[in-house]
């Protein structure tokens, strides 16, 4: 790669686009190059390319066609036959109308190339510089994050599968990669004869003996193959191969190696703790396919079940479309539309509250982060609500887990808030006056608590014991965590029960459409690419495109989108004019 700025666009390109554009909406890209100009800037992918050899085009410019792509959720070919044919992408990417275009397969290339050397953020990052010197997006103010599925782009396999399909690719990669050391090694006549087809359902035997059978034959046959690998004739990088590695994995996970009753060794297949077996690794270190060694299965609710990833979608809110909005519309100024400051991806197994703290890392070192965050019930925690306020000076907007104690859920008796806490003596005195015997500091599932114990004989004689514990034997036991987290859970949980707290939490679920929009738009939910890298960069490219759009459509003063309103619900709107 040899970096150079963006050309000025051609006189010719630039007359006859316009020309045709004339009539009917602007086009979205023509729009982009003529708001925000040269977006990419060559230097930026210079990481992912050598010193020397043979240019190519540059990086900045398939980017543009990267994200373009994603705005009309094209596959590489279409994608390059827009580049060939379409005189609004040629106006946005300084072409001239006779330039030939390139081979769809240079955008692969180039997504392999910047998921490699990690750039995926890249995009992202120059379209929010754009952005905040133009001052549409600034630190301060309100966001919201909010998740969804996203499902894989291979084939879901039952462990059976699994361990068939491990050791099929295996052969395959060993085959194209060395097929003399294949020839040599192994009876290749019999090995295809079992490996030759995919593995699947469709074709395993339905006798569950049999089944049970053929899976230890694909246990031993990955045990032999990975032997054979490692074994002191063989290349050592052979070894190196993704596929004989996820081989490696998956009989690491589903099998065993034990003594038979003669002596021999015998491989049998591992089962659960609840079985009586030897055990299976958690479901985050699980491996799923060998194509993709990132995805994992999760579960979420009673009614989605998945294998892939989860992205995570974090915007500007709380800019149009609500009062604010509209009072400055009354005002004559023009408030920008909601845009989207981060994207974070991980495999389907990592939950929520684990990505709050890097999703603020991330606004922080893009320089956006905002003063309040609107979250739902999955990212929060009591430290968090603590350590978000410390160090990024972001308050969290979001409803707390309520109290989980018997009298909390039953409400009647009396509950923690009913106690009231000396912390610098350490000391809680009950509703009728008697103060705890016990403060033990303690360590409860990794998190720092106190477990605080009143006197078996001040709660054995008093009146409302039966509003108090159940316990027959012990006093009242107390769970608080330490003062700063207790207090300022204490507080977040009676603020949410206002009207006014509910009143503004009603603003996050504007989150919702950002989802749909995603989906609908450029197929969020499904990914197109195998690895975490890879999908991710799929779903920054996703959040480029779609801020693209959004202000596209705020150029062009489109208002937002009302929600529909169903034909019954119409009905009933005159029934009541009718009766007014």
């Amino acid at each position: 790669m040899q970096p150079r700025p963006w050309a000025q666009i051609p006189k010719m390109t630039a007359r006859v686009a316009r020309a045709a554009s004339a009539k009917g909406a602007y086009p979205l890209a023509m729009r982009v190059r003529d708001e925000l100009g040269a977006l990419f800037d060559d230097a930026e992918f210079a990481a992912a390319y050598g010193r020397r050899g043979a240019p190519g085009l540059p990086p900045a410019l398939l980017a543009m066609i990267s994200v373009l792509q994603k705005v009309e959720n094209l596959t590489d070919r279409a994608a390059a036959d827009r580049v060939k044919y379409g005189m609004d992408w040629k106006y946005a990417l300084s072409l001239e109308l006779e330039d030939p275009g390139f081979d769809h397969t240079v955008l692969s290339e180039f997504r392999s190339r910047v998921a490699a050397h990690g750039l995926e953020e890249k995009a992202l990052d120059a379209v929010l510089a754009v952005l905040v010197e133009k001052g549409l997006v600034k630190a301060g103010g309100k966001q919201w994050t909010d998740s969804t599925h996203v499902i894989s782009a291979v084939r879901d396999l039952n462990r059976l599968e699994l361990a068939g399909e491990c050791v099929r690719a295996a052969l395959e990669a060993l085959s194209a990669a060395a097929p003399g050391w294949v020839e040599q090694v192994l009876d290749v006549p019999g090995w295809a004869d079992r490996y030759r087809a995919r593995v699947d359902s469709w074709r395993l035997p339905a006798s569950a003996a049999k089944r049970e059978e053929l899976a230890r034959n694909y246990g031993a046959d990955g045990y032999a193959l990975v032997a054979a690998v490692y074994a002191p004739f063989s290349p050592l990088w052979l070894r190196n191969l993704p596929a004989v590695q996820a081989l490696r994995v998956m009989l690491v996970q589903n099998y065993v190696r034990i003594t038979g009753g003669k002596g021999r060794e015998v491989v049998k297949r591992r089962e659960s703790l609840e079985d009586g077996g030897e055990g299976l690794p958690p479901g985050r270190y699980r491996l799923t396919s060998p194509y993709d060694t990132d995805a994992r299965w999760a579960a979420k609710g009673d009614d989605l079940f998945w294998n892939g990833y989860k992205v995570h979608v974090t915007e500007t809110c709380g800019t149009a479309g609500n009062d604010a909005g509209a009072e400055d519309a009354q005002a004559g100024v023009r408030r920008p539309p909601n845009l989207i400051t981060q994207v974070a991806t991980t495999d389907a197994t990592v939950p929520d509250n684990q990505m709050t703290q890097a999703v603020h890392e991330m606004l922080q070192r893009r320089g956006l982060v905002p003063a309040e965050h609107y979250l739902d019930s999955g990212y929060p925690s009591a430290e968090l609500l603590v350590s978000a306020r410390k160090s990024f000076g972001i308050t969290l907007v979001t409803p707390m887990l309520l109290d989980t104690s018997p009298q909390a859920r039953a409400g009647a008796g009396f509950d923690r808030t009913a106690f009231t806490v000396d912390w610098e003596n350490g000391q809680v005195t009950c509703p009728q006056g008697r103060q705890n015997s016990s403060w033990s500091p303690c360590l409860q599932r990794g998190s720092e608590a106190i477990v605080v114990g009143f006197p078996v004989e001040a709660c054995r004689g008093c009146p409302v014991r039966s509003s108090c514990t159940a316990s027959s034997r012990k006093g009242r036991q107390l769970t608080l965590r330490p003062r700063e987290i207790q207090q300022a859970l204490d507080e977040a949980r009676a603020e949410q029960s206002t009207k006014q707290w509910q009143d503004k939490y009603r603003l996050r679920a504007g989150a919702e459409s950002t989802i749909k929009q995603a989906v609908a738009v450029t197929g969020i939910r499904h990914t197109r690419y195998r690895g975490l890298p890879k999908v991710h960069l799929d779903h920054v490219l996703s959040a480029v495109a779609l801020n693209l759009i959004r202000l596209d459509a705020w150029w062009n003063g489109k208002p937002l989108d009302q929600t529909r309103t169903s034909h019954l619900a119409r009905l009933e709107n005159k029934e009541l004019a009718l009766i007014a």
